[in-house]
């Protein structure tokens, strides 16, 4: 009969094996664990650090592209319209998109100003990013019916970015201005009706191309980490894992967690509107 000290060996052998596989293996998850949050982390990061401008008043000129006259003159009409109508539109100009788009930029600042009324969500926001040569018309959720993408769009190139390129900055923002209250006060069909004439633009396809690209690549990344988190195994015994469902502790609408807005001690703030998206994007 043959000693039971080799198969004891034997079974420390195999133990000893699947221990420092074990270990291997646990260290190989944690690995990809902490290469899918980083991940989040790098697409995260850019919405969280961007630095907004205050809201200082109507006309926010954080370019220093307006003169003082404009400034005054588009402040007074912004109050009569806001009087009026209970709409809120404020013009900012920005010294930098700090690396994001225009649209990712306009509607974090639309949520963070929390231009418009809460429950009505009718505000409005010109945005000019003089440096990237980019404008934006953000419209709040309670606009987006009369204010349409199509509207927004003929707004910009027809009257804004024309006068961009002449250098005339002042009289791009004015007439923009002009064009959104236009619409606003009545004669929204009209500019529907305009803007539905108008020709689509025509289909980027290199830029969708990039953007299946992208997701692919996302896509593969995404899989090959869910390939390496452990399943559990064995009798008697579970082991715990690492959630999926990792979130930045925010919904979709994200906003500053303020009612409020900011103030410049005038008596001007956002009124607690949200923003969706809507609107339309230009350059020059």
């Amino acid at each position: 009969m043959a000693p039971q000290g080799g198969g004891g060996e034997m079974r420390g052998r195999h133990t000893a094996f699947y221990r420092e596989h074990g270990v291997l293996r646990l260290s190989a998850n944690l690995a990809a664990v902490a290469a899918a949050t980083s991940l989040a982390l790098l697409l995260l990061v850019p919405a969280l650090a961007l630095d907004f401008p205050v809201l200082t008043g109507r006309v926010v000129d954080d370019a220093g592209i307006l003169d003082a006259g404009t400034r005054a003159a588009l402040t007074q009409k912004l109050a009569e319209f806001e009087a009026k109508t209970s709409d809120q539109l404020v013009v900012v100009t920005l010294k930098s998109l700090q690396g994001t788009s225009v649209e990712d930029f306009g509607v974090e600042l639309g949520r963070r100003w929390q231009i418009g009324q809460k429950g009505k969500n009718n505000g409005v926001l010109l945005i000019v990013a003089p440096n990237e040569r980019k404008v934006r018309i953000e419209v709040g959720y309670g606009l987006e019916g009369a204010l349409t993408d199509a509207v927004s769009r003929l707004i910009i190139e027809n009257g804004i970015t024309p006068r961009f390129r002449a250098g005339d900055f002042a009289g791009g923002i004015t007439r923009g201005v002009d064009d959104i209250i236009s619409v606003l006060t009545g004669d929204a069909a009209e500019w529907q009706q305009r803007a539905a004439k108008r020709p689509e633009p025509t289909t980027r396809w290199d830029s969708i191309l990039v953007m299946l690209l992208v997701f692919f690549v996302f896509g593969f990344v995404f899989l090959t980490l869910v390939g390496t988190i452990p399943r559990n195994r064995g009798r008697g015994r579970s082991r715990d894992g690492w959630s999926s469902g990792w979130s930045s502790g925010s919904g979709s609408d994200w906003s500053s967690g303020s009612s409020g807005g900011f103030s410049d001690g005038g008596g001007f703030s956002g009124g607690g509107g949200s923003f969706g998206g809507g609107g339309s994007s230009g350059s020059w």
